[in-house]
């Protein structure tokens, strides 16, 4: 599996800002960045303000079959407006298709307040296999 692969899967990445704060997100990997949904109600915009820098993770464990698959990035976020078409893609591979999706998540999207978090890594990630 390449790193393409793995990151176009339906796993939750975690995201470290200063503060110290973690938190997961859903995100969508398109044209070198992970992006995900934010707005009004997250604290992380206001956070990358004063510090736009970040670390990621999104990684799996399957102990019993003795694999970990784990892809780490450090870079710089931006909040951007939201891309709706990107938005719709990142919900689908998490929620299924946008007609089954409850209203806490298709209704932000109609929001002026809804925007992106644009996270662009320092290098291009690299998917590290750690099984055993």
């Amino acid at each position: 599996m390449d790193v393409h692969d793995f990151l176009a899967q339906p796993l939750v990445a975690r995201v470290a800002a200063a503060g110290p704060s973690v938190r997961p997100v859903w995100f969508i990997w398109e044209e070198g960045s992970f992006w995900w949904l934010t707005g009004s109600y997250a604290k992380l915009g206001r956070m990358l303000e004063g510090d736009p820098r970040l670390a990621l993770v999104v990684d799996t464990c399957e102990p019993a079959e003795g694999r970990v698959l784990s892809v780490t990035c450090t870079g710089t976020a931006r909040v951007v407006p939201l891309d709706r078409a990107r938005a719709v893609r990142k919900l689908t591979r998490y929620l299924g298709p946008q007609e089954g999706w409850p209203a806490r998540f298709a209704d932000p999207l109609d929001l002026p307040t809804t925007e992106m978090i644009r996270f662009t890594p320092d290098r291009p990630p690299r998917l590290r296999d750690m099984s055993w």
